[in-house]
């Protein structure tokens, strides 16, 4: 069947068949077909804007919306019952707001509220290699939004045939609007996952957006990472493949594994698989893509549940899917191989029939260390690495964007917040297969300014913000021998939530053969060796995700996520 457009002043509920006979559907374009065209060999840029005022949250309202604290039964899987408590005045519970809706005060709530978060609009810039604007394309509102300082949402991935581009967000269950400046959404409940346990009530989908070369857009809505939030999603062989967290509630270990709700949690998050167009699969058919523990590489102790696969990042490569960790204080920070070299994951392929079956493994050589410190010689205070984003520029060079720790040092030390593990580590880290083990070959940080303090014009000094290390990430292989990958910074500041920082957009050329630090040296913009800025956020902005533009079928560049 041919796959419906329709204009931007439609926003309609379509059947087509896609993949799979008979699923759903949103399709929109943000302009009529043809009046918008991503750039081919360009740059887009996600980003959001806060568009919220005083009126958006009132001083002393319940946090998070309709929040009760209440203790709350729930029947075990093997008979009898058990309680879970929503506790009051309690950051993992009901509070209320110390700050209005006025930024960047606004964000003072997440020191009170575990769960605060303002949704906000999301717009995709096309942008040239150096920065300069070519054209924006606003993601309708009332379609998608997403929440203003969810630092790790909003990723950009282009497809593996290089035709679209695909991001994560939150769409309104019947009853919740899908619209900027409503709160606590990044921690609500999705409608199929509901967990009682959870401060933030209101049901949300966690949802991918996928855009066409020509700014034609589709949602499809999905359950998974109910309390959290989804980061990032890819297409591949007609399927999405999405990195995500789960789990805002207040459920035990042991509850997580002895009632339905919590095994509905535990199998809603991480890695997982959606089916473009389809109805919002519900448990126990989301399809969660394996399941890593600690315990399969000798820890003895198990972790909470579903906690392990606190994924961030993701690619994929000759045709196998890669994850990142690199937050929370459970599992191992780390990067993860998920199925098999060279097969991506699919329902038809699964191991015994079921995604769950799929192996995820550590990539050999990569830290193994838990995010606690902890290492498998039994020593602790180990030093822990915040991979996020992840781009191979071949087989045996893969470059990691390393965010920092995230610890703001205050009062500053020699004019510097960020901590001495960031000033260390953090960056883009390189590293190279060798023997079939994969070793770190450096950091490159030059440019960056870790710990370094900027200005923002219209934000007070006093919560200027300092870059602490990289995030999402993409890049491409030149003719000469070299690499130039561009990235968005992570911040650290004195803000309620740092998450709600301007950052920026940096990019640096790399030698590619190069195992050891090369000199830093001029050319490419001084970006040789050399950070460079080529976009700053502005007051009340914030950069998410990059990624090569989308192009159409009769385009043929040769490559996937910019190598040509």
């Amino acid at each position: 069947m041919k796959k419906i457009l329709v204009s931007a002043a439609l926003i309609l509920s379509v059947g087509f068949g896609w993949a799979v006979s008979g699923l759903v559907s949103r399709l929109a374009s943000a302009d009529d077909y043809g009046q918008f065209e991503f750039v081919a060999g360009t740059l887009v840029l996600s980003r959001s804007i806060y568009v919220g005022n005083a009126n958006t949250v009132t001083v002393g309202q319940t946090l998070p919306p309709g929040c009760v604290p209440e203790t709350i039964t729930l029947p075990l899987l093997a008979g009898g019952t058990t309680t879970v408590t929503v506790p009051a005045d309690n950051s993992s519970g009901c509070t209320a707001a110390i700050a209005d809706g006025t930024y960047p005060d606004v964000f003072n709530n997440a020191t009170t509220d575990g769960s605060f978060g303002v949704t906000s609009p999301i717009f995709l810039d096309n942008i040239t290699t150096d920065g300069q604007v070519l054209g924006t394309l606003p993601i309708p509102s009332d379609q998608i939004v997403t929440s203003f300082s969810s630092k790790s949402e909003l990723a950009l991935n282009r497809s593996t045939d290089g035709h679209s581009l695909t991001f994560m967000g939150y769409v309104g269950a019947p009853g919740f609007l899908t619209a900027p400046n409503q709160l606590d959404v990044s921690a609500s409940n999705t409608p199929g996952v509901i967990d009682p346990s959870n401060p933030s009530v209101a049901q949300y989908y966690r949802s991918v957006a996928e855009v066409d070369a020509h700014g034609r857009l589709r949602v499809t809505d999905g359950n998974a990472y109910s309390g959290d939030n989804g980061r990032g999603a890819i297409k591949g062989d007609w399927f999405y493949y999405m990195v995500g967290n789960d789990n805002n509630g207040n459920l035990s270990k042991k509850q997580l594994s002895t009632t339905q709700v919590g095994v509905n949690l535990v199998n809603s998050t991480g890695s997982e698989l959606l089916i473009p167009g389809q109805t919002p699969p519900l448990p126990p058919d989301i399809n969660k893509i394996g399941d890593f523990e600690v315990t399969q590489v000798g820890y003895a102790a198990a972790d909470k549940p579903g906690k392990d696969n606190n994924f961030r990042g993701l690619t994929i490569f000759n045709n196998t899917l890669y994850v990142s960790k690199g937050s929370g204080g459970n599992g191992i920070n780390t990067v993860y191989q998920v199925g098999k070299a060279g097969t991506l994951p699919t329902p038809s392929n699964a191991p015994g029939g079921s995604l769950l079956n799929e192996p995820i493994t550590i990539l050999p050589g990569f830290p193994t260390t838990e995010a606690s410190g902890d290492a498998l010689n039994g020593t602790s205070n180990n030093p822990i690495i915040y991979p996020f984003g992840i781009w191979f520029a071949n087989a045996n060079t893969l470059y990691v964007c390393n965010e920092g720790d995230g610890n703001l040092v205050s009062p500053p030390v020699n004019g510097n917040v960020a901590d001495a593990d960031a000033q260390a580590t953090a960056g883009l880290e390189k590293w190279s297969l060798v023997s079939g083990t994969w070793q770190l070959d450096y950091t490159l940080q030059n440019g960056l300014n870790i710990g370094v303090p900027y200005s923002v014009p219209n934000l007070p000094a006093a919560l200027d913000p300092a870059t602490d290390g990289c995030r999402n990430i993409t890049g491409q292989v030149n003719h000469d021998g070299t690499v130039t990958v561009y990235a968005i910074t992570s911040t650290v500041s004195a803000s309620g939530d740092p998450g709600s920082d301007a950052n920026k957009l940096v990019k640096v050329t790399d030698v590619l053969s190069a195992t050891t630090l090369p000199s830093v040296g001029g050319g490419y913009g001084n970006s040789l060796e050399r950070f460079v800025t080529i976009r700053s956020a502005g007051f009340g902005e914030v950069l998410r995700g990059i990624a090569f533009a989308p192009e159409d079928d009769y385009f043929d560049h040769g490559g996937y996520d910019g190598h040509r």
